[in-house]
């Protein structure tokens, strides 16, 4: 087996001190050597780790013993190294941003499905299935005869809802994301929008590719992850994706045979939109990386930065590579 184990979860529960929360989480997570990010919000928790057996089992054990966490889920895969370099703890009005004031999936929302049952659900004639993840991450793999908003972000998605979808003559709606999250708040918000009948999948699509045997699956593609392994295929191991370390695009290869694509420093989707001060800053950035793998060293420009971060550079890079391809 591999050597690190790499835990997603997220739980939705009031939180009343998310300043003492988030020091005690941080305080386990150095202990026991266990690096990536979690987000405390009012509304909850939402991260991915990596780190060792015991220690992502000490630091669950820990967030489970809180107040409102006992029935905590995460998803587990494993991977040869860690895919994080850095432990953070992050205080955030959100713990996935939605930007719609009230919603609140601890209190409504949409009926789960597990993922032995998502099959027989999504194959029905009056079921509309709506991927509720952004648009990139459609674009490297999504479940047959999924509905692709074409959002750069999830702030977007409310607004595609209004201009696309009534609840008077939408009869069922089955939405899914990677692990769960996006779609506790997407069908909380639609359920109060009045939409009767409302599904999302249990654990998200890493709990459909764990459950689901390939030869049985509805899914096409592989499943984009915020880290540096960038996706994993149906067995959840790393996938054929690479990512671009200018605007943090996932890449295949044959992006990277394009004339526009240069490791560290730009992609076909990004390279038009970078200043000659971005370009130098990261041709630098990219030589001490260089510099530090001949070492033997792991530089932390290596690793994926913060989810926010990453968002906001692939929202800015999509938007410009739709604006040249429109010219």
């Amino acid at each position: 087996m591999a050597n690190c184990v790499v835990a997603a979860l997220y739980h939705f529960t009031p939180i009343d001190d998310i300043e003492s929360f988030r020091d005690a989480v941080h305080a386990v997570m150095d202990e026991n050597e266990v690096r990536g990010t979690i987000l405390v919000a009012p509304e909850g928790i939402n991260g991915t780790v990596s780190g060792s057996r015991e220690g992502v089992d000490a630091l669950l054990s820990h967030l489970r013993a809180q107040p409102g966490l006992a029935n905590l889920e995460h998803k587990e895969s494993y991977t040869e190294s860690c895919p994080f370099l850095r432990t953070k703890v992050r205080l955030k009005k959100e713990i996935v941003t939605m930007g719609v004031e009230g919603v609140d999936p601890s209190r409504i929302v949409g009926t789960y499905v597990d993922p032995q049952n998502w099959n027989d659900l999504i194959s029905q004639d009056d079921v509309i299935l709506i991927d509720t993840r952004n648009d990139y991450e459609f674009q490297v793999g999504t479940f047959k005869g999924a509905i692709n908003p074409e959002t750069q972000s999830f702030r977007e998605f409310p607004d595609y809802v209004k201009s696309t979808l009534d609840p008077e003559k939408t009869p069922k709606v089955a939405m899914f994301c990677t692990g769960g999250i996006r779609c506790e708040k997407a069908t909380s918000w639609l359920k109060e929008e009045g939409f009767d009948e409302v599904y999302h999948l249990k654990g998200g699509i890493l709990n459909y590719l764990e459950k689901v045997e390939v030869d049985d699956s509805l899914w096409e593609g592989e499943c984009f992850v915020f880290d540096n392994r960038v996706t994993v295929d149906h067995d959840l191991a790393p996938g054929h994706y690479d990512m671009c370390h200018a605007c943090r695009m996932p890449i295949s290869e044959e992006d990277k045979a394009s004339n526009l694509f240069e490791p560290g420093v730009s992609c076909p989707y990004c390279h038009d939109s970078l200043t000659e001060e971005d370009r130098a800053r990261m041709k630098e950035r990219q030589h001490q990386i260089e510099l530090a793998r001949e070492r033997g060293e792991v530089h932390l420009g290596d690793e994926i930065p913060g989810l926010h971060e990453q968002r906001r550079r692939l929202k800015l890079a999509r938007k410009e590579a739709q604006r040249q391809r429109a010219q």
